[in-house]
C-alpha cells in the first residue's frame, strides 16, 4: 500500500515543480569552469536588473519566492557560487573573497550584466563588498546591498576564533553529514515564528549542499574580513587608491542570531551606511519574509530609475 503523501512532502514537490518551471537553472562555461545560476524576468523594457548572492549554507535556489515576487520587467539573476548547486569549484583549497568575486565578474561579463543591483546575504555580502573593493562594479552596479552581513573572522582580533569555527564545521559535517545539519539548519536560519514552509526550504537548501564547496567558503569566512573591503569602498584604507563612488545599505532581520541586529547596525554605523531591521525574519529573511525584503528591493531598484 502507497503511503499517503504529507502535506509538507506535496508543499515541497509544489515548490520544486516551481523552481524548475519559473527559476530554471542554466550554466555558463568560463575557462572550463562551468558557473550555474537560477533567473526569472526580463530586462527589455525596463533595464532594471537585481543579481542575489546566496550565504554560506544555501544556493541559488534558495531566492525562489523572493525573485518570483519581483516585478517582471526586472531581471533577475541568482548565482550560484563556486561548489555549490552546479558550478564548479575554485582551484585552490583556501580561497579568499576576491578569488569569489573574480569568478562573479567573469560571470556578469559573460552575461552582459551592465546596470544592476547587486544584493549579497550573509557570506554573499563579503563576495559582494570584494566585488566592489575589486573596482568590478564600476559602471557595472549602482548599489550594493548587504543582507544579515557575515564579516568574517580574518582580523587579528577574530583569527583564532576562526580556526576554531573551521574545525566546527567539519567537525558538523563529518558527523551529521547535510541531513543531520538540514535538521538543524531552521533553528539557526529563522525565526520561531517561521512558518513550516520555511523551514523545510531552509533544510532542503542545507541538504543541497556540495560538501568541498562549503568547506572551501568556510575557508573564506573564517580568513576573511568584510571591513577591509567596505573601507575600500569607503575611501578609508590605503588600497583606495581610486576612489569608488557608489550607494550602499545595510539590512537585518530583527530576530537574527547568526549576525545579530546589534552587529549589523555597528557594522552600517562604521561606515555611514544606511540600515533597517527587517520584522518578523530570522537570518534567512528573504527566505522567511520574501514579499518584504521583495518590496525593499523593489524600492531601491526604482531608486536606480
Amino acid at each position: 500500500m502507497t503511503a499517503p503523501v504529507t502535506t509538507a512532502t506535496a508543499e515541497m514537490q509544489e515548490t520544486l515543480a516551481l523552481l524548475d518551471a519559473q527559476f530554471p537553472e542554466s550554466s555558463i562555461d568560463i575557462d572550463g569552469s562551468i558557473v550555474s545560476y537560477r533567473s526569472c524576468g526580463s530586462a527589455v523594457e525596463s533595464g532594471r536588473c537585481v543579481v542575489l548572492l546566496h550565504g554560506i549554507g544555501s544556493s541559488a535556489a534558495s531566492w525562489l519566492q523572493c525573485a518570483l515576487a519581483l516585478p517582471k520587467d526586472v531581471r533577475v539573476i541568482a548565482w550560484n557560487a563556486p561548489g555549490y548547486g552546479n558550478s564548479t569549484p575554485l582551484p585552490m583549497t583556501h580561497p579568499a573573497a576576491a578569488d569569489y568575486a573574480l569568478r562573479l565578474q567573469q560571470l556578469l561579463q559573460a552575461l552582459e550584466v551592465s546596470d544592476c543591483l547587486l544584493v549579497g546575504h550573509s557570506l554573499g555580502a563579503i563576495m559582494g563588498s570584494a566585488y566592489m573593493a575589486a573596482g568590478y562594479g564600476r559602471g557595472r552596479v549602482r548599489q550594493l546591498l548587504l543582507l544579515s552581513p557575515a564579516q568574517g573572522y580574518g582580523s587579528e582580533d577574530k583569527r583564532q576564533r576562526g580556526q576554531e569555527m573551521v574545525r566546527q564545521r567539519f567537525d558538523a559535517l563529518t558527523t551529521l553529514g547535510l541531513t543531520g545539519m538540514a535538521q538543524k539548519s531552521p533553528e539557526r536560519m529563522l525565526s520561531a515564528q517561521a512558518a513550516d514552509a520555511a523551514r523545510a526550504w531552509v533544510s532542503w537548501n542545507t541538504q543541497s549542499l556540495q560538501p568541498a564547496g562549503y568547506m572551501q567558503a568556510v575557508q573564506m569566512l573564517c580568513n576573511d574580513d568584510i571591513h577591509q573591503h567596505l573601507a575600500v569602498i569607503a575611501g578609508q584604507s590605503a588600497l583606495s587608491t581610486v576612489p569608488i563612488t557608489m550607494a550602499a545599505a545595510v539590512y537585518c532581520g530583527d530576530a537574527d542570531i547568526v549576525t545579530s541586529p546589534q552587529d549589523s547596525r555597528t557594522l552600517a554605523e562604521s561606515f555611514q551606511l544606511p540600515f533597517q531591521l527587517i520584522d518578523g525574519a530570522g537570518h534567512a529573511c528573504y527566505i522567511e519574509q520574501p514579499e518584504a525584503v521583495a518590496a525593499m528591493l523593489r524600492r531601491h531598484l526604482y531608486q536606480l530609475s
